[in-house]
């Protein structure tokens, strides 16, 4: 396999989970420019890129933020909502949307109000789907401490969710309960 369709293979593969990434991380527009550096880098070093690619070219743009960061005391906004419209794609079910709505406000609430670095932890794994082996190859640390500050990460975020207000209005009697992002481990959610 030559270089260059190498690139293109990792470049289909991983692309829109990288700018789901970097959106989430400082918006669409700056997003965008942080993506297309991050497959600059993995075309100038294609054959250091590893397979799989995707946690290595997460690390890599992860890298130009904190530069991009550094360099400008500004700080960026966090676009959730836009990262979770890229990475899910287009819904299909026909749920009852109100309480659909109400369910992910309430829950992204919760999660702005988290340190930045567990919104980051808790986006990379419920988001972005990353194993945690892999987002622990993204945020530069040992699997077993990134085991505990999701563990961590995963109790302030139960908090913040049973502290958020309840969603004015009754809800209809046949409605089901709105279903949260998140789930813990006891529940059965993937570790």
């Amino acid at each position: 396999m030559t270089h260059a369709q190498r690139f293109r293979d990792v470049y289909e593969e991983c692309y829109p989970r990288v700018l789901a990434y970097t959106t989430s991380l400082v918006g669409r527009q700056v997003g965008e420019d942080i993506t297309s550096e991050t497959f600059t880098v993995a075309w100038r070093r294609v054959r250091d890129v590893p397979d799989p690619a995707l946690p290595w070219l997460l690390g890599v743009a992860r890298n130009l933020v904190r530069e991009l960061r550094r360099r400008d005391a500004h700080q960026y906004l966090l676009a959730a909502e836009e990262a979770q419209r890229i990475s899910s794609g287009a819904r299909t079910d026909t749920a009852d949307v109100a309480a659909e709505v109400a369910g992910r406000h309430d829950a992204l609430q919760a999660l702005a109000g988290l340190p930045e670095a567990d919104r980051e932890l808790l986006t990379l794994i419920a988001w972005h789907g990353l194993s945690a082996r892999e987002a622990a190859q993204v945020l530069d640390c040992t699997t077993a401490t990134l085991t505990v500050r999701l563990y961590r990460a995963r109790r302030r975020l139960e908090k913040a969710l049973e502290a958020a207000p309840a969603a004015p209005g009754p809800e209809p009697a046949s409605a089901p309960p709105a279903e949260t992002p998140y789930r813990s481990h006891r529940e059965g959610a993937p570790a």
